[in-house]
């Protein structure tokens, strides 16, 4: 069995920094679920409070099944919170709310990042699976330009990845400003928000450096098939 050395340059490291991303973000997350809010407020009062106050009523909250698996829904403008974080009063909870609360103001004003990052999902759904298989049927058949196509497909995973840094960045940014301006958490207590969704913010960094080593290594196997 052929093992492609490029492989190991391209593909291993970015896995491994995703590993460790996944685990740094589990570790913090679950340091500061063990910190309560001095108000005392759960995840899903605090995101309730800051779309209250930006004018979002019509925001709906859910609870969602799951570990860290929080998200915002622009198209039904739902924000939904996993079990540990919609009941639970941490600095941890309050601060992953805060964040998803902070993509919801995001769409309120038309953030451009989200709506393309929106836009674009369809294109990746079909990208990240029809794109490596066009590829390497493209290269067992020796059709170079199927095996292009495959790449281009691919590639919408990547721009995904890429426009997913500075959507969840911003949104960071807005859940610690209104945290503190809301009264919600004091600063003293923002310092472990941000130790939370920096560690988070790490494992978007993961994604996009996997995704863009993973097009740079199916481009340098047609370059070396030439």
């Amino acid at each position: 069995m052929y093992l492609d050395p490029m492989y190991f340059l391209f593909v291993i490291p970015p896995l491994l920094l995703g590993l460790w991303a996944q685990m740094r973000v589990k570790s913090t997350f679950a340091q500061y679920s063990k910190v309560p809010s001095g108000r005392n407020v759960t995840g899903a009062q605090a995101a309730r409070m800051l779309l209250d106050d930006s004018g979002l009523q019509n925001v709906d909250i859910e609870r969602i099944a799951g570990n860290l698996t929080d998200h915002y829904d622009p198209r039904s403008k739902t924000l939904r919170l996993s079990d540990g974080v919609f009941g639970t009063a941490s600095i941890a909870a309050v601060g992953v709310a805060a964040h998803e609360a902070g993509h919801a103001l995001q769409d309120q004003v038309g953030y451009v990042p989200l709506k393309l990052r929106s836009s674009i999902v369809p294109a990746v759904r079909v990208g990240g699976y029809v794109g490596p298989a066009l590829f390497f049927i493209g290269l067992l058949l020796h059709v170079t330009s199927l095996a292009w196509l495959g790449i281009i497909f691919f590639g919408a995973t990547a721009v995904f990845a890429l426009i997913t840094l500075p959507v969840e960045l911003n949104a960071s940014s807005r859940a610690k400003q209104v945290l503190v301006s809301n009264s919600i958490l004091t600063p003293q207590e923002v310092q472990g928000v941000d130790k939370v969704l920096d560690a988070a913010a790490l494992t978007y960094v993961a994604a996009a450096v996997q995704a863009l080593a993973t097009l740079l290594y199916y481009v340098s196997i047609l370059n070396r098939r030439r």
